[in-house]
């Protein structure tokens, strides 16, 4: 799939951390750029910067995704490309000071990781299959994100995992589900990346988490997801599949 100016594309997450970095990489590809999010200064702030468009929505909601995606289509047409990272990566173990894990915290991270993915490759997929068949023979690309925490998630990351876990698990069958009408459906399980999220530590704590990475020995850059992501969109035989980005990195228990 060749990504250029005849290209539309939905970005989840895409204000901030690696959706961002996905954003501003399509739209250097001269793709058209829809961002969803939540946050509307930073979208708005993004969307007036690299010249995309923004609309707020709540990716738990199937009701907000499926408004979203019509404002979109009525901006820059369906998408063929569609990227998942909006997310929320909370923590908190089993059972903690004698208390069990709360209900509310556990269900919101699936909701919004796991549901709100869903939600929108369902809407994307729909939309995909009334477009006309590209070359190659594809009608469009979902890219979700999961999370190396799928597979060896710590200590106090059960919701998380959990909601990773069932984005690696949904990849092949939802591939199976849309190879006859000619969508792909990928997955990227990146490691420890500097986003928002992990800029907030202390300096010191980022660096040990970069030293123990065995090479490069340092935090991933949201570019170097966004390369990947693009790699996916124009290799039509990626399909199916997760990929680890994380430089070699196991997660120790804690």
């Amino acid at each position: 799939m060749i990504i250029d100016e005849d290209m539309s594309a939905l970005v989840t997450g895409g204000a901030s951390g690696l959706g961002k970095a996905v954003a501003k990489a399509l739209n250097n590809r001269g793709a058209k750029v829809t961002i969803f999010d939540l946050d509307c200064e930073a979208g708005e702030s993004l969307a007036a910067k690299i010249k995309c468009q923004f609309v707020k929505v709540d990716v738990s909601d199937p009701e907000s995704v499926a408004i979203a995606f019509q404002t979109a289509k009525d901006q820059n047409g369906t998408a063929r490309i569609v990227f998942n990272c909006a997310g929320l990566c909370p923590a908190e173990k089993t059972v903690s000071r004698g208390n069990a894990h709360a209900t509310e915290k556990f269900t919101k991270t699936i909701n919004i990781n796991l549901l709100g993915s869903l939600y929108i490759c369902s809407q994307a997929a729909k939309a995909m299959a009334e477009l006309k068949q590209l070359e190659t023979g594809e009608r469009g690309v979902i890219v979700n994100t999961a999370s190396i925490a799928a597979f060896d998630g710590q200590m106090g990351q059960v919701a998380y995992a959990a909601s990773k876990g069932g984005i690696v698990s949904m990849t092949l069958p939802m591939a199976r589900d849309l190879a006859a009408l000619g969508i792909r459906v990928m997955a990227i399980a990146p490691g420890i990346f500097k986003t928002p999220m992990v800029e907030a530590f202390p300096e010191e704590i980022q660096d040990q988490l970069g030293k123990n990475i065995p090479f490069p020995s340092r935090l991933g850059c949201p570019d170097e997801f966004a390369s990947l992501g693009i790699h996916i969109c124009e290799n039509p035989m990626l399909n199916g599949e997760v990929i680890r980005l994380d430089g070699g990195f196991r997660m120790p228990p804690k």
